[in-house]
């Protein structure tokens, strides 16, 4: 965002980060967000909302360690953990309740991964308990792509229009966005 943080920039007065995480509460889950321990912006846009922060002294390290760090503060008392880049202003509450509606409706042992609406595979991505260990492995900035890849129970669930995969990561692609969604 050639120096901005697009997780601090405000669609309709709220910054990003506190409208994904109050969109997340809306569901009546538990919400925990892993953050940079070196961003106080970030903490502060965050303030006064029901949910546990993680701090992550290594977030330099890559995408992996806000997942590791997540799940080890989550694992003990989770019968499934979401995993949601905070920087998609598509999704709602209605989506990720979709996701969570169907991954208790299968038992809870499948990994479930939101699609857009022609079936791409996009974010978020619900893993169940036993994907766990794999998930405070990972490494590098690759997210969980490869627990994903690697597993035999990934279901999908289609998500409206392009939710699964909108993120903004310059400039123009907030501006165009913000032009067509000013409302949301």
């Amino acid at each position: 965002m050639r120096g901005q943080d697009k997780l601090l920039r405000e669609i309709a007065g709220v910054p990003l980060l506190r409208r994904t995480a109050e969109r997340a509460l809306s569901t009546g889950c538990a919400v925990c967000v892993s953050l940079p321990a070196d961003n106080a912006d970030r903490a502060a846009a965050l303030h006064g909302l029901d949910i546990e922060t993680v701090q992550i002294h290594d977030a330099d390290k890559g995408m992996s360690r806000s997942i590791v760090h997540g799940v080890g503060a989550l694992k003990d008392q989770s019968s499934g953990i979401l995993i949601m880049p905070a920087d998609m202003p598509e999704i709602d509450s209605h989506d990720m309740t979709a996701l969570i509606d169907r991954f208790a409706a299968l038992g809870g042992q499948h990994i479930m991964r939101a699609t857009t609406a022609d079936g791409t595979p996009g974010h978020p991505v619900i893993f169940p308990p036993d994907c766990f260990a794999a998930l405070m492995n990972l490494s590098g900035d690759e997210g969980a792509r490869s627990v994903v890849k690697s597993a035999a129970n990934v279901q999908l669930v289609a998500l409206p229009d392009n939710h699964a995969l909108t993120d903004l990561d310059t400039p123009e692609a907030w501006d165009d966005w913000l032009s067509k969604n000013h409302s949301n």
